[in-house]
């Protein structure tokens, strides 16, 4: 199927059944995470791969008790730095530098423009934007996913305090922002399957100016 199809395939899965996905199909869908675009090109967040049955029943309650936490083969969590700091941007223009084998004079001007402004901004605005940048390496996982035929459920309903603490956030400069559940639809138990897909009507949420 091609990109379209793929998504026309997809929806919320609320039911899988506990098969697990080959590790090549994971690591194709952590690969498109890897390379999603981000803001100056930082890659603020760091993405937990689950696959302890005993780590998701601990998550479960926290995630109000929705079975794709159980049922998933792999259940990522989307985890974007609390802060900008310069320490962070530095090392990622660093590390830049070294790929590019050079320190450009382009690279040493965003440097610059990224101490600078994200100086501006108060912490829990910075984590706000990390977590942007997050989402849209979600989005490209969702659509990896799909490509192969794979099922992938994106959450938000979660206690993120209560999961920070669990998985030890806070000690690595982190906090969770989404989680996303990888695995198979279950099609005898699950309603949501036969029910049609809706989205809005293209003229209704595209503008051409």
């Amino acid at each position: 199927m091609n990109i379209i199809e793929s998504l026309q395939w997809r929806y919320a899965t609320k039911r899988m059944t506990g098969q697990q996905v080959p590790d090549e199909v994971i690591n194709t869908i952590l690969e498109s995470i890897r390379l999603a675009p981000s803001g100056i090109g930082l890659q603020p967040y760091e993405v937990f791969v689950i696959t302890s049955q005993a780590l998701k029943e601990k998550i479960y309650p926290i995630a109000f008790s929705q079975a794709p936490v159980l049922e998933c083969s792999h259940l990522l969590v989307f985890a974007p730095w609390d802060n900008y700091t310069p320490e962070r941007i530095n090392h990622a223009f660093d590390y830049l530098n070294t790929v590019r084998a050079q320190a450009s004079s382009v690279s040493e001007r965003q440097r610059q423009f990224a101490l600078n402004y994200f100086a501006g901004f108060s912490q829990e605005q910075n984590f706000h934007h990390a977590a942007k940048q997050a989402h849209i390496g979600l989005g490209l996982a969702v659509a990896a996913a799909a490509l192969q035929q794979v099922d992938a459920t994106p959450m938000e309903g979660f206690d993120a305090a209560q999961l920070d603490q669990l998985l030890q956030l806070p000690q690595k400069g982190l906090r969770s922002s989404m989680l996303m559940a990888i695995g198979y639809r279950s099609e005898a138990n699950d309603w949501n399957l036969p029910l049609k897909k809706v989205r809005k009507p293209m003229e209704e949420l595209i503008t051409y100016l």
